[in-house]
């Protein structure tokens, strides 16, 4: 099985690691860049059917050269055989229009000049334009099949088949199973968990993820980047010029406070009695 995972590079909006501007708006430049979280379950969805079924995994994003980092971090984190990054200047401000169509290049040029796909995975949606629009938009460029939701899945490599089972509308309560033939697209959901049951899938698990750890560490030895001329992109189509989306407005994302209240103790000044309560608990008592 040759998988493709789609992933992206996000701010990082973790406490402290986020800058923003006087008037409330995020300043990218200046705030650290990470893999969408979301991106984490299609990784783990190839990584096991890499281990079930043999095959190739491939991360690849479309972003400025510093997601090179991003597809770096999907290849240690979890697994990927190689990283391709579709990236110049041409490309920039694409909404989620021209980044699918700029996707679906890269996965034609990638059938053309490397090996035919059998899945794409992607994520369920990122945590800044949290639109979960690019998976599916991608899919219909290329004219796949599309499961979304997907929480479990296995592929019969015999029949060409993918069988999934799949949140209903996000219903964590009702599930449904599909089939879909090879090759198509999966939108892994959050609540997607991967299964090696058998003794010979863990080793071969614990295996790939000791040599793809290995493999980031020289990740450039293993990344191709694909610029729009490569990709046989229009400027017209792609990028800001590309993008039909016009955003009204932005809420500006709050900011947390600067100072918080805090009340001083004096360890000397009855803390004895606390620690007397806490530390049975400590112990596990």
């Amino acid at each position: 099985m040759r998988s493709i995972v789609l992933t992206k590079g996000v701010p990082d909006f973790s406490e402290g690691a986020v800058s923003f501007d006087e008037d409330g708006h995020l300043e990218r430049g200046k705030t650290p860049t990470v893999m969408n979280p979301n991106d984490e379950f299609a990784l783990q969805a190839a990584l096991q059917t890499k281990v079930r079924h043999g095959g190739h995994v491939t991360g690849m994003s479309m972003g400025p050269p510093g997601y090179a980092d991003v597809l770096k971090g999907a290849m240690e984190t979890v697994y990927t055989d190689d990283s391709y990054l579709l990236s110049d200047r041409e490309l920039a401000a694409s909404d989620t229009w021209a980044t699918a169509i700029t996707l679906s290049a890269g996965l034609e040029t990638y059938q053309e000049e490397v090996a035919d796909i059998d899945i794409v995975f992607a994520g369920f949606k990122t945590a800044d334009g949290e639109t979960g629009q690019t998976g599916p938009q991608t899919c219909w460029a290329m004219d796949w099949p599309i499961v979304t939701h997907v929480v479990a899945l296995d592929i019969d490599p015999d029949e060409r088949t993918l069988r999934a089972k799949r949140l209903v509308e996000g219903d964590i309560d009702e599930i449904e199973t599909v089939e879909a033939p090879l090759p198509c697209f999966v939108v892994t959901d959050p609540e997607f968990e991967p299964t090696y049951r058998k003794a010979s899938h863990r080793l071969t698990h614990k295996e790939l993820r000791a040599e793809t750890e290995e493999r980031a560490a020289e990740h450039d030895d293993h990344l191709t980047t694909w610029d729009h001329t490569d990709l046989n992109l229009d400027p017209d189509y792609i990028g800001l010029d590309g993008s039909p989306t016009i955003v009204s407005s932005v809420d500006p994302i709050p900011k947390a406070p600067s100072e918080r209240e805090a009340t001083m103790i004096d360890p000397d000044d009855g803390m004895d009695e606390v620690l007397e309560e806490m530390q049975p608990y400590a112990a596990g008592d």
